[in-house]
């Protein structure tokens, strides 16, 4: 401890330990190893992930962390997720991969080996006490890490201690914007394996906003109702899954016409409707991103229906425009024209062309998806934005009017409402398939969803 600490009287709570404390903590432990048989789910997929990435970098060592913690509060760090591109590469996705690093180091002209440098779990002899007194790495206070061995039966990798890493030249994501945009373009369409943990993602998310409705009678009686819809989703995340894919969005009223509102502090009104964007993430780390508008009553008035029914038309003109060789933005476009169209038929818009449709609209209308919500985001525009759709990839299609409750071009009656309809896609050799389609998204389907559910 520093004088000045010693002045002021700052130091560790660890309590200290004896000799004797010490002594006694290093013997009597029975052995506990992993099953011989543990895997890990994405083992067999890997190594021709890495096998892709190789081929665009002969002859370059290649460096890909997992990351490392973040304070939250004093001594209290962020719940731990992998980097993307690393959980792709390696198929690691626990919180037990804070500070490791996968290196694809050159293996002659054409190929690499891949080495995953990892802390592995710590002995409890020798003098070592991380076991019991690290509360960041200690397997009694954050739980079991695999030894080097059993690291390499999970993976199939090569690993090695991470002290033997040290500081590593190479081509890194974080620094090196070529490998990052590579390993953005390389997730952009989707093998089988991750095709099924996406609709894995997607049923559980489905079910999630099942628990959402049935929960309403107790939502509209609590002064932050909006706070209960969250938990009550919440909860099947992390039942099911890792959790949720990003904050959940319960945004009721006036609360649906701010895009990204998580607060989620606000009272539910009956009369209102309720727009929830919400996915949940598999331990895969595969996300989906459904977002639904509801009735709080249970059934549109005349003036939601027709805010509504604009939405779907959009969000149907998009879905129509999906199937291989269209361009992305096509999806967009469709979507928009209708939307433009149908401002205008109300008389919002003097006509339908220009761009004024988006005062009301704010947004594009859909993104790549998959380990991220907004996956393969570090992809070049002509990969991605400019590109062209292929099969096996999975995007959103998300139209919505926002209605601000102050914006003088609206007819009162229509301002303060929020809508946006959301749907998980794969692209298929002919076209699209709806993964979400477990979920109603007409006026009548919802409704009479809804009815079942609360009369349940």
């Amino acid at each position: 401890m520093s004088d000045a600490s010693s002045r002021l009287n700052i130091g560790s709570h660890d309590l200290p330990v004896s000799p004797e404390l010490s002594r006694f903590m290093a013997g009597n432990w029975a052995p506990s190893p992993l099953p011989d048989t543990a895997r890990i789910p994405a083992y067999e997929v890997t190594p021709a992930r890495r096998a892709r990435l190789s081929a665009l970098f002969p002859g370059e060592r290649l460096i890909v962390p997992a990351g490392e913690l973040k304070v939250r509060s004093n001594d209290c760090d962020h719940r731990f997720r992998p980097h993307s591109a690393y959980a792709w590469l390696t198929g690691l996705t626990g919180e037990d991969q804070v500070g490791h690093v996968l290196v694809l180091e050159p293996a002659g002209p054409h190929g690499h080996e891949a080495v995953l440098y990892l802390r592995p779990r710590s002995a409890r002899t020798g003098g070592n006490e991380e076991f019991y007194r690290d509360r960041r790495y200690g397997e009694f206070w954050v739980g079991r890490r695999p030894d080097l061995a059993e690291a390499e039966r999970l993976t199939g990798l090569r690993c090695a201690h991470l002290d033997t890493l040290g500081t590593p030249d190479g081509r890194n994501p974080a620094t090196d914007p070529e490998l990052a945009a590579a390993l953005s373009e390389l997730r952009l369409v989707k093998d089988a394996w991750e095709v099924e943990q996406l609709q894995l993602a997607v049923d559980h998310t489905a079910a999630g906003f099942e628990d959402v409705v049935r929960a309403l009678p107790r939502a509209l009686a609590h002064p932050r109702g909006e706070r209960w819809i969250e938990g009550v989703f919440d909860l099947r995340a992390r039942a099911e899954g890792n959790g949720t894919g990003y904050d959940t969005i319960a945004a009721s009223g006036a609360h649906a016409c701010v895009l990204h509102w998580i607060r989620n502090d606000g009272r539910l009104d009956r009369d209102e409707l309720l727009l929830l964007d919400a996915g949940v993430e598999t331990d895969t780390l595969y996300t989906a991103d459904v977002t639904r508008t509801l009735p709080l009553s249970g059934r549109f008035s005349p003036v939601q229906k027709q805010v509504y029914e604009l939405v779907l038309a959009a969000q149907e003109a998009g879905i129509a425009a999906l199937r291989p060789g269209a361009s992305f933005r096509d999806f967009h476009r469709a979507g928009m024209r209708v939307i433009a169209e149908g401002l205008a038929e109300w008389g919002v818009l003097k006509d339908a062309q220009g761009d004024l449709h988006r005062r009301y609209t704010l947004c594009s209308s859909g993104h790549m998806l998959g380990l991220d919500v907004h996956d393969c985001a570090k992809a070049r525009a002509q990969t991605y934005l400019d590109g062209v759709l292929e099969e096996g990839q999975v995007l959103t299609v998300e139209p919505g009017l926002y209605l601000q409750p102050d914006d003088e071009t609206l007819p009162p009656e229509l301002r303060g409402i929020g809508v946006r309809i959301e749907d998980d896609l794969v692209i298929t050799a002919t076209g699209a398939r709806l993964m979400s389609g477990a979920l109603p998204r007409t006026v009548a389907g919802i409704e009479e969803w809804m009815g079942t559910l609360l009369e349940g």
